[in-house]
């Protein structure tokens, strides 16, 4: 266990020494203040608080920049360490290759978490108090929406791991990672939307669409996200049918990432496992 929170702390000190975690800080909290100001007008229009218009705009774009942001802090771990010729010297310490996995994990997930609690935590309060105020629940929304936003970026962490103990060089683990957040994040949509559109109310929208939704992390987490507010009052694109026929719920929604963290962890141990430094 030694070996691992010093394999994290060193991730962490590589995330200073390289400004990941302040650039990071820095494009989160900027999207997410333009957000506040165009979010913060129509709160009267929907008979809702301004702070959770803002929440609803900022788990919209969490699907996009939280993955994206996740891709980039991993997808070197493992194949810039052979490109640098350091990974003989880190698998020659007294830890498993798991345990060195692992450790790089808690490492890009705590630089993940220090960016999403300060850039989100920023703009919602700046919501909040420009706003004169409000319910508690308001912040309660914003913390919500920050521990699922690390989630969510601790599942493409895990992911981008896998795209880097694949292949050999740092250029080829950067393409896998950006292939992987356009189709996570966008062709994937896109293709569901076409078979529901080819399908209107036939078996594909009724018994699959839901459970594929579900299926991908970035849906799962915008899911749970907008049916823990008033999805119909800061206009949710997704209809009382469709959340009815869904197979998870509320939290259980956020299942997906989790499971999909835990696989994908897995796997890429075990490719890691068959790697000759």
């Amino acid at each position: 266990m030694h070996g691992v929170l010093t394999i994290a702390a060193t991730e962490i000190r590589i995330g200073l020494r390289n400004r990941w975690i302040i650039l990071s800080t820095l494009i989160l909290l900027a999207f997410a203040l333009i957000l506040v100001l165009l979010g913060s007008a129509p709160g009267g229009e929907v008979k809702t608080d301004a702070v959770t218009v803002v929440v609803a705009s900022l788990s919209t774009l969490s699907v996009y920049l939280v993955p994206l942001i996740a891709l980039l802090l991993s997808f070197d771990a493992i194949a810039g360490e052979i490109d640098r010729g350091t990974l003989q010297l880190v698998l020659a310490s007294p830890v498993s290759r798991g345990a060195v996995l692992v450790g790089k994990f808690l490492g890009h997930v705590a630089v993940l978490s220090i960016a999403v609690s300060f850039g989100y935590g920023i703009a919602g309060l700046v919501a909040f108090f420009a706003n004169g105020g409000g319910e508690a629940s308001a912040l309660i929304g914003v913390g919500r929406l920050i521990a699922s936003s690390i989630i969510l970026g601790a599942t493409f962490i895990a992911i981008g791991y896998i795209a880097s103990a694949s292949v050999r060089q740092t250029g080829t683990a950067a393409a896998l990672a950006i292939a992987i957040w356009l189709f996570a994040v966008v062709l994937y949509d896109l293709a569901l939307l076409g078979g529901l559109l080819a399908s209107q109310d036939g078996f594909f929208a009724r018994d699959i669409f839901p459970w594929l939704l579900v299926f991908n992390p970035a849906d799962a987490f915008r899911l749970y996200n907008m049916s823990a507010i008033d999805a119909a009052a800061v206009g949710s694109n997704l209809g009382g049918g469709v959340r009815s026929a869904l197979p998870l719920s509320g939290l259980a929604t956020m299942l997906s990432p989790v499971a999909w963290a835990v696989i994908a962890l897995g796997l890429s141990t075990f490719i890691l496992k068959r790697v000759r430094p």
